[in-house]
């Protein structure tokens, strides 16, 4: 059976994680990336604007164990402050499902978050992007990221992206990132 874009995502970033590596859930959400990322890395931190998606991470994580996770009430464009180096990083673009669907990424932080993860990502390291963008402002962002990812320089970096052809509605699709050297 074909994987969905999201299980394919974990599959390419549990490849690369182990108890040294650091993470990064830039778009925590309802906190099942952080908790995927928790359970292999040595040292995860997640970002979010919302504090729902802090309370409702904070939560999963406790129900199941996990103190390795740094909670940061920011957007991902100041992963900057907080990380230095990782090996792994993963986007889910859009909204907070069951939240104030006003509140999405946006182009501009998100491509300076991505730009600041590339610059900090270990070779070897990996990124993946889950793009929904069937909703208001999903379009722009949508083409905003895949227009970045395209101008990566291909000796640094390799992109390749997963995606649905026979669906209807947005389907969400997956980009991947792998630093060369």
């Amino acid at each position: 059976m074909i994987q969905r874009p999201i299980h394919l995502s974990h599959e390419f970033l549990a490849e690369v994680l182990d108890k040294d590596a650091v993470a990064v859930d830039a778009t925590m959400g309802n906190g099942n990336d952080t908790a995927f990322l928790a359970g292999l890395a040595g040292q995860v931190y997640a970002f979010d604007v919302q504090e729902l998606a802090l309370v409702k991470t904070q939560e999963r994580l406790a129900s199941l164990g996990l103190t390795n996770v740094h909670l940061i009430h920011a957007g991902h464009e100041q992963v900057d402050q907080y990380v230095t180096r990782l090996r792994a990083a993963i986007f889910n673009l859009g909204y907070l499902p069951s939240a104030d669907k006003s509140v999405i990424t946006q182009p501009e932080t998100t491509i300076s978050a991505l730009g600041k993860i590339l610059d900090r990502l270990e070779v070897g390291g990996r990124v993946s992007i889950m793009i929904y963008y069937g909703h208001e402002g999903g379009e722009m962002e949508k083409d905003s990221v895949l227009a970045f990812v395209k101008q990566l320089d291909q000796t640094v970096f390799t992109a390749m992206l997963y995606q649905p052809l026979n669906q209807k509605n947005h389907p969400p699709f997956l980009v991947m990132i792998e630093r060369l050297k």
